[in-house]
């Protein structure tokens, strides 16, 4: 298992499979790199190299109290990139995942990456303000914080089955539910909490507008994380030329339900 440290000095565990062109993706909030896989196998034996990280405070990555907004995790993330090298990316993120891609273009620009797909991204802005009157209320986030705050493996685990629709005939096992909030729960509390607020505050709609590289957009209409309406939908209207895929049957958890399909989509991406 291989690290690196940022430039704040946090050493943050990644992983680096295969050869070719690079796919760097970026797991979702309170999930690391354990979540994608089913598709690194996947575009490993299709060529691709495949790169993984931990955010901080996730994983097998170091644990600081700070740094979990999305300015700094965006700066993490460049500081992989430029590490490794990697050039004419592929980015992939999952859910807030989405929003540490959109903060790293604005930051860091377009210079290395050549496509985006952005799942079940909690994208454009959750916030509910005056010009975002779609948003969520202020009092909802932070009630969610003290759930969590109050009982975060209850929290969790009493959203597992909305997680990944299985009301709507997705199959997944026990087990692979259990190993799921295992994974959750590995994340420090601090840092589960800290991504939370930040994703809900940011608004990525002026970054969104500017970006110019392919984009594909996937999310999944029964989505109870990020609902359609409010993230996928809206986020493809900002994104010229983007491609916007709705799986009708898709949670929130559509990298495991919806592998195939969503392996397929990436792959038709990347190949572009």
């Amino acid at each position: 298992m291989p690290y690196f440290e940022t430039r704040d000095d946090v050493r943050l565990a990644y992983e680096d499979y295969g050869t070719g062109r690079p796919i760097v993706f970026v797991a979702s909030w309170a999930l690391g790199a354990d979540m994608w896989e089913y598709q690194v196998p996947f575009f490993v034996e299709q060529g691709y190299r495949c790169v993984l990280v931990d955010r901080r405070g996730h994983g097998r990555s170091d644990r600081p109290a700070t740094g979990y907004d999305l300015d700094t995790l965006a700066d993490d993330l460049a500081d992989l990139i430029d590490l490794l090298d990697l050039r004419e990316i592929t980015v992939v993120g999952h859910s807030a995942g989405g929003g540490e891609v959109a903060r790293y273009l604005q930051r860091h620009g377009e210079d290395r990456i050549a496509k985006v797909a952005l799942v079940a991204a909690t994208l454009p802005y959750l916030e509910r303000t005056e010009d975002n009157p779609e948003g969520v209320p202020e009092e909802v986030c932070e009630a969610t914080v003290q759930a969590l705050r109050d009982d975060r493996p209850a929290w969790f685990a009493n959203r597992a089955q909305g997680f990944f629709a299985t009301h709507l005939g997705n199959e997944v096992s026990p087990a692979l539910i259990d190993i799921t909030l295992r994974q959750c729960l590995s994340a420090t509390p601090m840092g589960t909490i800290g991504l939370w607020r930040s994703a809900y505050h940011t608004d990525h709609r002026p970054s969104l507008r500017k970006i110019t590289v392919p984009t594909l957009i996937v999310h999944g209409a029964a989505d109870q994380s990020a609902p359609v309406a409010l993230t996928g939908r809206r986020t493809a209207q900002l994104i010229r030329h983007a491609v916007y895929k709705e799986y009708p049957t898709g949670g929130h958890g559509l990298f495991v339900t919806h592998k195939d399909d969503l392996n397929n989509d990436l792959l038709e991406l990347a190949e572009q």
